[in-house]
């Protein structure tokens, strides 16, 4: 049976012990346990998944203001983002970012995985972990190239509303396609498609955690903090926690496996002795293992939101209130349909600007609604609309380093948005192109203005407004590098190099960030990690 141990229990054993409850900590736990054979304990800072907002799609908003289920993370100022300290949200508790997401499901493209396997990471081409991606869906409108037996529910987007059908129509006459499914096909325009189950998220824990609770041999400890590693020699041997009734130590016969995400589980490395040792002198740890790029190789989706003032139509902003609010409510209780099951983005475009040739290299995420301040997330009063803006591969290397020997210390988060030319020419081409759609015939009788940045401003007002507003996507990854050159910080097989018992398998194993919001490749790694855990095992 799930539990967490009793007061007194200073000391647990188990075969597996895995850090960190969210997406991947969830997948791993069932992955793991499902034999029967091995016994698992997870460990996770947050608590339960309980408020009745994780379940309602339009509760996102909700979510990401709460401390209870968000780590509100930041950035440290940066001179190319104005000297700004940007949120970087972080899911906290079982389930982890799958709780608190916009619920957007993006396999990323081919060519990503390709690339992974060309730096290096072998075994994480394409044809090797489209399978996986099979596996583990269940995608409700079917298709040869999906899958449909998996436990993570997948579904279009299940409302459709004029100005968002305008936007498609724009698209085909701007000179894109539309596509049924991009998930096996990128290029052009059409509905997203979400984690979401008769009207409801499906997150993580859903599909992996609740159903593997009942199981003997798992253990699962919330509200419990991973302190350090723990070591004999050269071999990592469990770890040291915090739990609510005092401290613990978990001996792992078997592994220890990271789970944290791209933000902690390199802190948690540095925090135990195995990093740059640069960066481990700074904050008085001894040197166990030397790892110069633990930390290194942060990237993220850098996100922009234009928007437009609308007329001749209701958009989310007014839906959102009053009487519109009452009866969305009364719907949704009745049908699970509606405005409240919409997340952040209702239509997608990929888009190529031209720095690949024909390859996307900008994702547009389309909702009718606007706010005039991205960061406060308050949508505006009258009717509008925006279309995000993101760089799928940004070229601009940041860094995620522990600032203390605590682990309960927020780490250092160093963005270096758009610090790389590459990154700068795609992001003001997709801001042209949005602005080119938006003039087509089919949407321009219904916009009344540009509100940002606002119709005066040329590629240079463009760019200005980009450093002013910009917010990540919050798909951090890469910090701990997955490939087979002696300065990745985990082999292919997602071991940390120098080190025995030890593997990483979350976002920070990326050798580059995948093209799209970040979800569903990490559920991948977590898949593969199982596989590579349980042959390992023999």
């Amino acid at each position: 049976m799930s539990r967490h141990p009793g007061p007194g229990a200073g000391h647990v054993e188990c075969d597996y012990l895995v850090l960190g409850g969210g997406t991947a900590g969830c997948v791993l736990a069932d992955r793991l346990t499902a034999s029967g054979r091995h016994r698992v304990v997870v460990v996770e800072a947050g608590g339960e998944p309980r408020s009745p907002f994780i379940r309602l799609p339009a509760g996102f908003g909700n979510l990401l203001r709460s401390r209870e289920y968000n780590w509100f993370y930041e950035t440290s100022p940066d001179a190319a983002t104005n000297g700004r300290v940007i949120p970087v949200p972080s899911g906290r508790g079982l389930g982890g970012s799958g709780l608190i997401n916009g619920m957007v499901y993006v396999r990323g493209q081919p060519a990503d995985y390709d690339g992974w396997a060309a730096a290096g990471a072998d075994g994480w081409a394409w044809p090797d972990v489209e399978p996986v991606f099979r596996r583990f869906e269940d995608y409700a409108q079917g298709g040869p190239a999906r899958g449909h037996r998996g436990p993570f529910h997948v579904t279009q987007v299940r409302e459709r509303f004029p100005i968002a059908d305008a936007f498609l129509r724009a698209a085909v006459e701007d000179g894109a396609a539309l596509v049924d499914d991009y998930n096996a096909d990128q290029r052009g325009f059409g509905y997203y498609q979400v984690n979401q189950h008769r009207g409801r998220r499906w997150s993580p824990y859903d599909a992996w955690l609740a159903p593997a609770r009942g199981r003997p041999n798992l253990t699962v400890m919330p509200h419990t903090w991973a302190t350090g590693l723990a070591f004999d020699g050269a071999r990592c041997t469990g770890a040291t926690l915090r739990a609510p009734h005092g401290p613990v130590h978990v001996a792992a016969r078997r592994e220890v496996i990271l789970a944290l995400g791209a933000i902690r589980s390199p802190q948690m490395l540095e925090v135990s002795g195995i990093g740059d040792p640069r960066v481990l002198g700074a904050i008085g740890v001894p040197v166990r293992v030397a790892s110069p790029r633990v930390g290194e190789g942060y990237r993220d989706h850098y996100a922009l939101r234009m928007n437009w003032r609308l007329r001749g139509v209701v958009t989310v902003n007014e839906a959102s209130r009053g009487w519109r609010l009452a009866r969305a409510a009364a719907r949704y209780a009745a049908r699970r349909t509606g405005v409240l099951t919409l997340g952040p983005a209702l239509c997608h475009g990929f888009v190529a600007t031209g720095s690949e040739g024909e390859r996307p290299d900008a994702q547009f995420l389309f909702m009718h609604a606007s706010y005039e301040n991205a960061a406060r997330r308050v949508l505006d009063r009258e009717p509008g609309m925006t279309i995000g803006i993101i760089q799928q591969r940004p070229r601009s290397v940041g860094s995620i380093h522990a600032g203390s020997p605590d682990v309960r210390t927020p780490p250092v988060i160093r963005p270096r948005f758009l610090t790389d030319d590459a990154d700068v020419a795609v992001v003001v081409g997709a801001m042209r192109a949005a602005r080119r759609l938006v003039a087509r015939p089919s949407l321009a009788p219904f916009v009344v203005r540009e509100m940002n940045p606002g119709p005066d401003a040329d590629d240079g007002g463009m760019l200005e407004w980009a450093r002013a507003t910009g917010q990540t996507l919050y798909h951090p990854c890469g910090t701990c590098r997955m490939g087979s050159d002696p300065a990745a910080v985990v082999d292919p097989r997602l071991r940390v190099r120098g080190v025995d018992g030890l593997r990483v398998a979350d976002a920070s194993v990326f050798p580059m960030i995948t093209s799209g919001n970040i979800h569903a490749p990490v559920i991948m790694v977590a898949e593969r990690a199982a596989d590579l855990i349980r042959a390992d095992a023999g």
